[in-house]
């Protein structure tokens, strides 16, 4: 079994094509017409089958679906997973964190690996990455889709949206980001994420440390 790590880059059309590779790891400089803002996108993309190709949720990598793809690879499948653009081995831009240009990145990935009949997951922010790669590029190709507490189209309350959360909430959130970037991708693992702070649960050190790493 070989397992490979790829990047994709995604160029102006002036760029050109290279490629660049060694025994583990492959990288490719490819162009797309609407990309016009020249990011890197990371990928990995192991085994044969049916392709499943897993988003990850903020502020994470694809590294947090390694358990599953390792899962589904030894039971038949293709499993890939790519690094959101700003996120750990993807260029590190302060630009285009929206939903457009994440569905237009999954969009540029699949067509790069020229994939069909492909399973799409998304947990969190790659749920709705997902959804809206569906919805802007249509259902071609795609044979399922899985959401994992996949992040809605609005999360603010509105009038519109009263269920929504406070935008105190985000207020917050950001505040502890500003403040204490590292040890908030500390409490967020060794709190809720994993519910480790339910009654009764057992945290593992391992897993708070894996979340921590990829923030």
């Amino acid at each position: 079994m070989r397992i490979a790590e790829r990047s994709l880059s995604l160029l102006p059309r002036t760029a050109g094509a290279q490629f660049e590779a060694n025994a583990t790891a492959r990288r490719r400089r490819w162009t797309r017409s609407r990309q016009k803002d020249g990011i890197t996108i990371y990928y990995k993309d192991w085994g044969k089958g049916q392709p499943i190709v897993f988003s990850h949720g903020w502020p994470l990598s694809a590294d947090d679906w390694d358990a599953q793809m390792l899962f589904f690879l030894h039971h038949g499948y293709r499993v890939i997973a790519h690094d959101r653009r700003g996120h750990e081995r993807s260029t590190q831009t302060g630009d285009g964190h929206d939903m457009d240009h994440y569905a237009d990145d999954l969009a540029a990935l699949m067509a790069h690996l020229n994939l069909k009949d492909v399973i799409h997951v998304g947990h969190s922010t790659g749920g709705g990455e997902v959804m809206h790669y569906l919805a802007r590029h249509g259902e071609r190709g795609v044979a399922k889709a899985a959401l994992i507490s996949a992040v809605p189209p609005l999360m603010v309350k509105t009038a519109a949206n009263p269920l929504g959360l406070p935008k105190s909430a985000f207020d917050d959130l950001q505040a502890q980001l500003a403040a204490n970037r590292s040890q908030f991708y500390r409490d967020v693992p060794a709190g809720p994420f994993y519910g480790y702070n339910r009654p009764g649960a057992k945290a593992s050190e391992a897993f708070i440390q894996n979340w921590w790493r990829q923030a």
